[in-house]
């Protein structure tokens, strides 16, 4: 009699075991994280070797001229050439996302980006307000870039929303753009941005002058 109970409690357990298996159905696998794809280094990638030389090259061959041209403007103040414009990490992502962003909804691809040497007035403010941190310092300041009629030119978006060569309202005559005079084209600068026109050029980074370098 024993041995039958316990033969019973043992179908019994078996049937329990093959009724909930099969009301759990087949695990399913948990889902991984891609792994993130390696990023190779771009072909432009220079060592700190080179870095160190075009870094004493500009030391050499533009820092003693800029401060002759400086202390002959202004002799009773003295004036430290800028080595470098920065731009943090976080500002040069949004102004990447930005500009693809204005570019794809004006059915451009950016084609590149291009850092045009400048420098800041001898005045206080900028045009838009902003105060001059470093008067006469050299900077740079950054245009995206697409392709028009076969040609790449820096663009801006138009109050219409489609890309426009920068040099069709700034441009002077030997470069192709408009063919008034420069009083003329000034006067309607103040005009790009009052029509709904949107520039996409980047300045007013941080600089720095000598001690703040990394070479």
């Amino acid at each position: 009699m024993n041995h039958n109970k316990k033969a019973l409690l043992a179908i019994f357990g078996a049937s329990l075991l093959f009724i909930g298996s099969c009301q759990q159905g087949p695990k399913k696998d948990e889902p991984t994280e891609p792994t993130p794809e390696k990023v190779s280094p771009p072909e432009g990638i220079i060592s700190l070797e080179e870095s160190k030389s075009l870094y004493d090259n500009y030391t050499r061959n533009r820092v003693a001229m800029i401060e002759q041209f400086e202390t002959e403007q202004n002799p009773d103040e003295k004036f430290i050439p800028a080595r470098f414009t920065a731009f943090t990490y976080a500002d040069m992502k949004q102004y990447m996302a930005y500009v693809e962003q204005e570019a794809e909804a004006a059915g451009v691809e950016v084609a590149s980006l291009r850092l045009y040497f400048a420098n800041y007035p001898n005045k206080p403010d900028f045009p838009d307000g902003k105060k001059v941190v470093h008067p006469r310092q050299n900077s740079i300041f950054i245009v995206p870039t697409t392709m028009m009629d076969g040609k790449e030119y820096g663009f801006y978006i138009a109050a219409d929303g489609k890309a426009k060569p920068i040099k069709d309202v700034v441009g002077s005559p030997e470069d192709g753009g408009m063919q008034e005079a420069n009083t003329s084209k000034a006067s309607m600068v103040p005009a790009l941005f009052q029509n709904g026109d949107r520039s996409l050029n980047l300045n007013h980074g941080g600089s720095g002058p000598p001690p703040y370098t990394d070479f």
